[in-house]
């Protein structure tokens, strides 16, 4: 399993939300760069990288964020945050992420959605399956849609998706344990589904029974901000799963 860092950016500084309110916002560095780095040196391979501006505003904001990590790490980056139009992924893309999350527009404009699956090919796009009392969330979580989400899943992957990460709002940022037994659920009635499971993520044990479940990667976030885990935790459980 991948263990994936996220970084989270609103003017251009490392923030993290609680359960998806930017009212509720802590600002951890200045320098998205500098934690990025980090995130490397620790001999981590993946970063998370979401733009909250652009989720609110419909379009990619933060990409200057984006091309500077990408071309002074090796890490490998997935993106997103309010990605809607073919130049939002040119630029997202140009500025260096190898793969895009697409939630809101997946929701909102299927059609779009699936012309970016076939351009681009299911190596590189994401599909963003957020969800909050097992309804997919849209618009950076400040909507909730009629959608139900293993029926969202289950028609992203007929139609020829291979990636997604799955956040449960409602754990996202609170520290308090991640959605394990949807996961566990998805991973049953998907199996061929690489499913990346973000929210709550708090503790090593957790991360080990996540990776038990057989998920592709888990998204660490505010775990690592505020000393929950240690880098050196992840890293060791890093090299052991490439080892192993």
């Amino acid at each position: 399993m991948f263990i994936i860092p996220a970084i989270d950016i609103i003017d251009g500084k490392c923030v993290r939300l609680t359960q998806g309110d930017y009212a509720q916002m802590k600002v951890y560095n200045e320098d998205p760069l500098e934690v990025a780095k980090a995130f490397e040196a620790a001999g981590l391979r993946r970063l998370h990288l979401v733009d909250l501006d652009g989720a609110k505003a419909k379009q990619i904001v933060n990409h200057k964020v984006l091309a500077r990590i990408a071309s002074q790490t090796n890490l490998f980056i997935d993106f997103g945050g309010g990605l809607k139009s073919p130049e939002d992924l040119r630029i997202a893309f140009e500025s260096g992420a190898q793969m895009v999350t697409g939630g809101t527009i997946a929701v909102k404009e299927p059609d779009v959605f699936l012309h970016w699956l076939t351009t681009y090919g299911s190596v590189r796009i994401i599909l963003g399956a957020d969800f909050r009392d097992g309804k997919i969330a849209v618009t950076g979580w400040q909507e909730q849609s009629d959608l139900e989400l293993f029926a969202f899943l289950k028609h992203y992957f007929d139609q020829g998706i291979r990636y997604t990460i799955s956040t449960d709002v409602s754990k996202d940022g609170l520290l308090q344990g991640s959605a394990l037994e949807i996961y566990q659920s998805i991973r049953e009635e998907l199996p061929d589904l690489y499913l990346i499971a973000s929210g709550g993520v708090t503790t090593m044990a957790e991360l080990e029974r996540l990776r038990d479940s057989g998920c592709y990667g888990a998204i660490v976030g505010k775990a690592i901000y505020e000393g929950k885990i240690s880098l050196k935790e992840l890293s060791e459980m890093t090299n052991f799963s490439s080892t192993n």
